[in-house]
């Protein structure tokens, strides 16, 4: 079957015209390929916690040394689930994302939220591929899960989403022990 644009084209999910190099508060949600669970395992024993594998301790790493790479952002809340990551990423206004990350042919904004998340993807995708002597095989989804947090109230519903995460995993449709 020859190569159909339309039908291999990909629709934004981001804002539409929404500048997301601008000052502001962020959800993100960064899947694994596939949804594999690679990342860890979620234990309860009286509270549900997350048990990091090798390469979420990598994933786990390399968030927290964001904000030494990226001057003029912050982290807030963050969880590694299994197959997924959330996290609350704050831009301030001189925003550090470092380099002009391409993005299918194209480039994507400097110090963008974008950028933020390519950088995060490509630096883990190395080590943990790397670690398991697989060059060039996929790690996360293509895309990424964001939302503009607008105010307090937001913010402190994303940051209750994100600790409630693990007591929640088995009831995710991508857990699976739940299929």
């Amino acid at each position: 079957m020859p190569y159909d644009p339309d039908r291999h084209a990909r629709r934004s999910i981001r804002l539409r015209d929404y500048d997301y190099a601008q000052p502001g508060v962020y959800f993100v949600t960064v899947c694994t390929y596939q949804r594999e669970c690679l990342l860890g395992d979620v234990i309860v024993d009286g509270h549900a916690r997350v048990r990091l594998s090798e390469y979420g301790r990598i994933v786990r790493d390399a968030w927290f040394c964001s904000t030494a790479i990226r001057p003029g952002i912050a982290l807030d809340a963050f969880v590694i689930m299994p197959n997924h990551v959330h996290g609350i990423v704050i831009f301030h206004v001189d925003v550090g994302a470092h380099s002009r990350a391409p993005s299918d042919g194209r480039y994507r904004t400097p110090r963008s939220l974008g950028a933020f998340i390519a950088g995060f993807k490509s630096a883990t995708t190395a080590r943990i591929n790397e670690l398991r002597g697989t060059p060039g095989l996929p790690v996360w989804q293509r895309n990424y899960y964001e939302q503009v947090l607008r105010g307090e109230e937001a913010l402190a519903r994303a940051r209750e989403y994100i600790a409630l995460n693990p007591l929640r995993w088995h009831l995710d449709k991508e857990n699976p022990y739940n299929r």
